[in-house]
Formats: C-alpha cells, structure tokens, sequence
C-alpha cells in the first residue's frame, strides 16, 4: 500500500472529464477540465467541450447536466471541439506537464478519465490518425488512493467519491463540472497533505521522479 504524501509537488495539474457514460472501453468525454497549480497556487486553467459520437446517457445526463444541444450552445463562450480534437488537446496539456516535471492529479483519475482518453484515441487513430495515448508514463497522484493511505482501516468501507472527500477536507466541490472538479481534486491533495503535516501549511516540495 502507499504512503501518504507528506509534500505537494512543485507543479501538479487537476484533471477531470465529464463523459457520456461510463463505460472507459465505449463511452466518451463530452468535456475536459485542466488546472495547474504552481507551489500550491493556481496559475492556469483550461475547460474546453468536445460534441460525442455516441450518445449522452440518461444517467451521465443526470450527473453533469448536458444534452448535445447544450454543447452546441457553448460554442459562443466556449470551445466546442470535435473528438478527435479533444483527445488532441488533452494528449498535449499533459505530456506538456510531463515534460515540465509535473504530476496529474484527479479523483480516480487513472482508472477512469485517463482510462477512456487512452481507449478513444486507440479507436481514433484506426479511423483518424490520431496516436494512441498510453498515460503509464505519467506522473499520477490519486486523491482517492491518498485518502485511502491516510486511512487504511477504511479500506473495507466503500470508495469515498470526490464530493465526499471535499467534504471531509473541507474543499468547496466542483459540481461535476470537469474544470471545478480538476481544481477541487488539487485542493483536496493540499488538505490531504496539511493533515499528515499535522496543520502545518508550511508546504514544501515533491520532487520529480
């Protein structure tokens, strides 16, 4: 099992999607969010919509709020990319902080967001051209399995979701809205960390591996 952290790294991005279900093999995002903190403090944050291939489900519809005709709505204030774009654009941010020294931070974020980037770009790049994306090489801090270091004898209970963990650390939620949802899993991670710290918000550094 892992340690808890002890340090926030230099550079972390939160990084969060909304989806049209939630299949990672089928399914697809239907937005990205991205917010990058710099010594604990956000300095950037990037929230771009992709319009699907497939269908919105009822349920996802039920969580996040948006039906296609609410992503062709936001094409006046926001982004509004095709997939393939989408999945382009992702790839880039976070290889950019990869290549920066930074880790990825998200709520189940390995097993589910970049889970389903990896599978929508190995069904894109039969079609489109676009390279698969393999997200093993990144740097990736899960704020679900810190949670669950912090408090292995919870390890028996069921998986604490990210609203539930902005509650116990005291993180204004982000809605289910993916770039909200980016910058409350990186909040989260600096609670998380002034807890271990023992309230000490004198926060020093991580260093890349």
């Amino acid at each position: 099992m892992m340690k808890p952290l002890t340090r926030v790294p230099e550079l972390v991005v939160g990084f969060d999607t909304e989806t049209t279900g939630l299949d990672v093999t089928r399914e697809q995002a239907i937005s990205y969010g991205f917010c990058l903190y710099r010594y604990g403090q956000p300095v950037d944050v990037q929230h771009f919509f992709v319009l699907p291939e497939r269908p919105i489900s009822e349920g996802a519809r039920r969580v996040h709020g948006l039906s296609r005709d609410d992503l062709e709505t936001k094409r006046a204030s926001h982004d509004v990319l095709s997939v393939a774009q989408g999945v382009r654009r992702a790839v880039a941010l976070l290889d950019q902080v990869y290549d920066e020294g930074g880790f990825v931070v998200g709520a189940n974020v390995r097993r589910f967001d970049l889970a389903m980037l990896r599978h929508t770009s190995v069904a894109l790049s039969r079609e489109e051209g676009v390279g698969p994306f393999d997200p093993d090489h990144l740097r990736i801090i899960d704020v679900i399995e810190n949670d669950l270091a912090i408090d292995p004898g919870r390890a028996v209970r069921p998986r604490r979701s990210l609203t539930y963990l902005c509650a116990h650390y005291g993180v204004s939620t982000g809605g289910h809205d993916a770039a909200g949802d980016a910058r409350a899993a990186v909040e989260v991670l600096i609670e998380q960390v002034v807890r271990v710290n023992a309230g000490q918000r004198e926060l020093g550094l991580l260093p890349p591996r």
